[in-house]
């Protein structure tokens, strides 16, 4: 596909990306742009799949290839994600472009992700000193609000909600911005006047990072678990074993995604490796009472113990 004058490109994880609709969370790169071709080019057009190959229906909306990933959001969009390389929009008439970028940016781009290769991990990425950190877990174990608790305390922010993790163990640069609820904006002190909505009519924000964002891929050291218990006190538990895989497995961006395309077993490999490269805790705090400031302190005193 060539590139035109006419389109928009950004950079994000690594890779270039051509255009047709702004994506103004990447970081832009200016015009005219005589370094690395687009690695990925995303267009609006039809994003039916190829069923003309062998194919799985792994959900009402859901329909994947060894090549393709089609996912249909009702009222939002049909996207068609291709070889790692294409990215079709097929958009609803009733939707808008915001609400397209979160599907895009989130379970799109990670089907992509997972098509070039990288092991990719649900949770938010933290520059910590020349390595990085990673805190995985389910939505609303409140990996975003400890993200920016830690930008709060000087740290760089990395990826948020989707990381991307080469096979030699480097993360990759994301968005240079994290998504935050209005409460936990409102615990962290942060002031959502003037941030633009995730989507419209929806209480959560797209907060930028400026000068906080590590634009360059760093060595995985550490990863946490975060977990929510009924106790009062808050525990650090070192996984060892074959509980190390077991625990990237399960946190794996999208795991349904893995076996309609046919990557389950090198995401398991994917696994393997980083679980030997890394220190893997699990953090069990409660289920109330427990500050952003104080588990984040908590991380940073384990991260010393364990430099």
């Amino acid at each position: 596909m060539e590139t035109t004058q006419d389109n928009f490109l950004s950079a994000a994880y690594g890779l270039v990306f051509e255009s047709e609709i702004r994506l103004p969370e990447l970081i832009a790169i200016p015009r005219p742009h005589t370094g690395q071709p687009p690695d990925v080019h995303i267009r609006i057009g039809c994003a039916r799949p190829d069923t003309t190959q062998p194919g799985t229906q792994i959900g009402p909306f859901l329909w994947t290839t060894t090549r393709e990933l089609s996912l249909q959001v009702p009222n939002i969009a049909r996207f068609l994600v291709r070889d790692g390389r294409e990215i079709w929009i097929e958009p609803d008439d009733a939707s808008d472009e915001d609400s397209i970028r979160v599907f895009l940016l989130g379970a799109v781009f990670g089907a992509l992700l997972h098509q070039r290769g990288f092991l990719v991990l649900h949770g938010n990425a933290i520059r910590i000193g020349d390595h990085c950190m990673v805190c995985i877990g389910p939505s609303g174990a409140g990996k975003s609000t400890l993200a920016a608790e830690f930008m709060r305390r000087g740290h760089w922010v990395l990826a948020d909600d989707v990381v991307a993790v080469d096979p030699q163990g480097e993360a990759m640069p994301g968005f240079p911005r994290i998504k935050l609820w209005q409460d936990a904006a409102d615990r962290l002190q942060i002031n959502t006047n003037g941030l633009l909505r995730v989507r419209p009519n929806m209480e959560k924000f797209n907060y930028p990072l400026t000068e906080k964002f590590a634009d360059a891929a760093l060595p995985l050291r550490w990863v946490y678990i975060l977990r929510a218990h009924n106790a009062d006190e808050m525990r650090f538990e070192p996984v060892s074993g074959v509980a190390r895989f077991s625990a990237l497995r399960n946190n794996t961006y999208r795991p349904r995604f893995l076996s309609g395309m046919g990557l389950e077993a090198r995401n398991l490999a994917l696994c393997s490796e980083l679980s030997g490269r890394i220190k893997l805790t699990r953090v069990m705090r409660p289920e109330s009472g427990c500050t952003p400031d104080a588990l984040a302190e908590r991380i940073l005193n384990d991260i010393d113990a364990n430099a």
